[in-house]
């Protein structure tokens, strides 16, 4: 991690965070989506986590946004970004780093982190309470 006061002015890098690579256990699909040119800014300035609830660093070498829990240094989302708005979404499948198993649950969560990534103000905040509920709802304890 680098200690640069300067580091919200600048885009994240690979060497800003601990990471681990995509591992070989992994499986790739599709996300048709669009995005505007300021969402496309938001995702290539990347994050570097600031607190103990933002729990993504992510960062973009080329075309390719890479996306990797903060606490773990895990990577858990690739995502190549394509003109035609069909991005090829490479997602860890290694048991012991990620334990979702469908594309289609990975769609919809990657489609919300999205979401929050690219607003006016990134808000890890709410992000994390807003994790927390879902995963609270689905496990039936809401």
């Amino acid at each position: 991690m680098t200690e640069d006061n300067n580091d919200k002015a600048r885009p994240a890098r690979r060497d800003d965070w601990e990471t681990e690579p995509m591992p070989e256990q992994h499986e790739t699909f599709v996300l048709n989506r669009s995005f505007s040119d300021k969402e496309m800014s938001a995702l290539r300035h990347g994050n570097i986590p600031r607190a103990m609830e933002d729990k993504w660093f992510w960062y973009m070498e080329g075309s390719t946004l890479w996306a990797h829990r903060s606490w773990t240094g895990y990577c858990i989302y690739q995502i190549e970004f394509k003109d035609d708005g069909h991005h090829v979404v490479t997602v860890n499948r290694n048991p012991e780093q990620y334990t979702r198993t469908s594309v289609e649950e990975d769609a919809e969560s990657l489609n919300s982190l999205l979401d929050w990534w690219t607003q006016n103000s990134y808000d890890y905040y709410n992000e994390w309470i807003s994790e927390t509920h879902d995963t609270l709802k689905k496990a039936g304890k809401l």
